[in-house]
Parts: C-alpha cells; structure tokens; sequence
C-alpha cells in the first residue's frame, strides 16, 4: 500500500481518539494541560500502533471475534466514561480522589478506541500482504498520536474556557461516539 493510502489509514483510524481527546480533554485542568494531553496521545498513538500489529499476526480469527463483539465493547466503554462525565458535570462534589485522568481510564479509552484498528490489521493482511505493517503500524501510532495531543490541548482549552458544561458536552460526545460505532457495525 503506498504511502497516501496509508496516511488516509491512519487518519480514519484516528478521528475516534481524536474525538474522545477533545471530550475527556474537557476536564483537564490549566496546570495539566501537556501532561494531560501527552498522557492521552501516548496511550492512544501505543493503542493504535499495536493493534494493527495484533491482527497481522495473530490472524482473522480474533479479529472476527472483535469484529463481532468489538463494537459493543467499544459502546460499554464511552457510554459509560461518558455517561459519568456527565453526571459528575451536574455533581455539587467536585472533590473526588480519582485523578483525571487515571492510568486504568488511559487503558480504558485507548482500547475502545483502537479496536478498530486490530480489524484493519487483519484487512491490511489480506488486502495487501506485501505492505509493510511496521511501517503501518508507526504512521498510524503516529498519526493518532499527533491528532490525539491537538484533542486533549484543545478538548482542555474548551474546559478551561466553558467549564462544566464542557464537562457534560464532552461526555455527550462520549457517549455519541460509542453510538456511532455501535449503530454503524449493527447496520453493517
């Protein structure tokens, strides 16, 4: 596959971590704004770069499972994230002890929203076995990276600015986003 085909990959396969970047980047505080952000799009670009790989190597029979399963997994997980960002948006308790963005939420968003990403690998296998998936598997990770960070310093921005109900439009998305995916492997 040459270079272009696979850039307009990875930017497809992006644009659900972007997103999500931009909506959980909504309650990222000023003070840590890059961390927050560098946290998300590392994790995410990791994700992204990986599960490609995954589904190279390890075949069409796993990734079939995920393909049939995948996109419930992928809609328990924003609606829920997301479902609690709205809820804490409208809660008098801003208090609470659990980070922002915590090492097990990183996890969480960076496998909802990668696991697209281990079909493609299987796809990339079949439809072009000669491609490299080294290759694909960086300029992916890359590129989910980049637009991840631009999410979480802009999704952060957006909070600072609006404040909670950027918090409660941010898991909205959330949760539209885990519909979107949930409605479009339903219809096929």
């Amino acid at each position: 596959m040459d270079t272009n085909s696979l850039l307009l990959v990875a930017i497809g396969l992006s644009m659900d971590a972007f997103a999500v970047a931009i909506g959980r980047g909504t309650v990222i505080s000023r003070g840590n704004r890059v961390r927050g952000a560098l946290a998300m799009a590392l994790a995410f670009g990791a994700f992204q770069a990986l599960m490609p790989l995954a589904g190279w190597y390890v075949g069409s029979g796993v990734a079939r499972i995920f393909g049939e399963i995948g996109h419930w997994i992928a809609f328990l997980l924003l609606a829920g994230i997301g479902g609690r960002m709205v809820h804490d948006s409208f809660s008098a308790d801003r208090g609470s002890t659990e980070p922002v963005l915590s090492a097990r939420l990183l996890l969480l968003l960076a496998l909802a929203t990668s696991i697209d990403a281990l079909v493609a690998g299987v796809g990339l296998r079949l439809a072009d076995p000669a491609t490299s998936i080294v290759r694909a598997a960086l300029m992916i990770g890359f590129v989910t990276f980049a637009l991840s960070l631009a999410g979480g310093l802009a999704g952060s921005r957006l909070g600072e600015r609006f404040g909670r109900s950027m918090e409660a439009l941010g898991g909205i998305v959330l949760v539209a986003i885990g519909l979107r995916i949930l409605v479009s492997n339903l219809n096929g």
